[in-house]
């Protein structure tokens, strides 16, 4: 059984970084997480967004169906739930008539499904690589590939292995499924040229495939475990329920085994991370709950060309999801090597959004 207060707690970094508006009123609807009836978890999210598809609203139907099934399947009402989310995003994308396209990749370990948009055989595109962390689903970024035109480049959106429609198992090799994505997409999309854009767990998928596979050029990253996250078995038994629950269910373990050492093998080592010659962008939490400090100190004794932006929050900067967004688009600008207005702009946004919160400091 999850523990309500936590999913509470930790569903509201998604909920803001999608923009979803009634939140609050929803969590406060909650009251149990047992099937799919009135007051429980999936009962009330889900119920929210049937009424948006019956209001022709799919894309915010596709948001609310994405936190139905938080954080992972683990029954007919969540994997319901993924279904519909699934379902609502292919009715937006088609009848928006937009480049985005649903890509089924079979690997030797398994079938990973994806969205992607701007694949051309004729007029291949540097590759843009999305991938959430191990709570999230591809259909939370999705929508993003109707804006990649202005980038110029092409998109691919995946997930973790045992999150979604990844059919693969999570393990120290899951770094591969990141090549082999790239493989399957090289007649279409430029993708000696490919940026991730990676979040939490699959930042460190992404840093541990530039390890050895030179495509990719950078990596933008928030909240990425790298070293002492999975060799301090201390540090994992403190780490929230929902997060050990759901690491264990994507390796096929338990709880206690992902606290007492099933993942000591896959730290980066200082040598790993001094052999990347591409620009790694990185958004760290002060307070993190999840990635321990010394982490990002691995990360700044060994990235030759390292980038960190740090706020005074816990994992994921849920109270500052505006300035992450700023941010991260920045910074995957520049490490593309894109000059002038775009990155300009951003950088002046980002400025304009610490005098307000400055401000309303000193109001307070």
């Amino acid at each position: 059984m999850n523990d309500l207060t936590e999913l509470k707690e930790y569903v509201a970094v998604h909920a803001r970084g999608q923009r979803i508006a009634d939140y609050r009123q929803l969590l406060d609807r909650i009251g149990h997480d047992e099937g799919s009836g009135p007051g429980s978890w999936v009962g009330e999210w889900s119920g929210a967004a049937r009424a948006l598809e019956r209001q022709g609203d799919d894309l915010a139907a596709v948001k609310h169906y994405a936190m139905a099934r938080f954080p992972y399947v683990d029954g007919p009402a969540r994997a319901e739930a993924l279904e519909r989310c699934v379902a609502a995003m292919d009715r937006w994308r088609t009848d928006q008539g937009l480049d985005i396209e649903p890509l089924e990749v079979e690997l030797k370990e398994g079938r990973v499904r994806c969205w992607a948009g701007g694949l051309s055989s004729t007029d291949p595109k540097p590759l843009l690589l999305v991938m959430g962390g191990i709570v999230s689903v591809k259909e939370q970024w999705a929508p993003m590939l109707a804006h990649l035109r202005r980038l110029g480049m092409a998109g691919l959106i995946a997930e973790l292995p045992g999150a979604g429609e990844n059919g693969l198992r999570y393990d120290a090799e899951s770094w591969r499924m990141v090549s082999g994505l790239l493989d399957a997409v090289a007649d279409r999309a430029d993708v000696s040229r490919t940026h991730a854009t990676a979040l939490s767990f699959s930042g460190h998928l992404a840093l541990r495939c530039a390890v050895d596979d030179p495509r990719i050029r950078g990596v933008v990253t928030v909240g990425a475990p790298v070293g002492e996250f999975f060799t301090d078995p201390d540090w994992r038994r403190a780490i929230p329920r929902v997060t050990a629950d759901t690491l264990a269910h994507m390796t096929g373990t338990t709880p206690d085994a992902i606290a007492d050492g099933a993942l000591e093998g896959w730290a980066l080592t200082r040598d790993q991370l001094a052999s990347l010659d591409i620009p790694v962008a990185y958004v760290a939490s002060s307070r993190d709950e999840i990635i321990p400090s010394s982490d990002l100190r691995l990360l700044r004794e060994g990235v030759r060309r390292l980038e960190v932006a740090e706020f005074d929050d816990v994992h994921g900067a849920p109270h500052h999801v505006a300035e992450v967004q700023l941010w991260t688009t920045r910074a995957l600008l520049r490490s593309r090597g894109v000059r002038g207005a775009q990155p300009a702009l951003l950088g002046l946004a980002l400025r304009g959004l610490g005098l307000r919160r400055r401000l309303a400091g000193t109001r307070r």
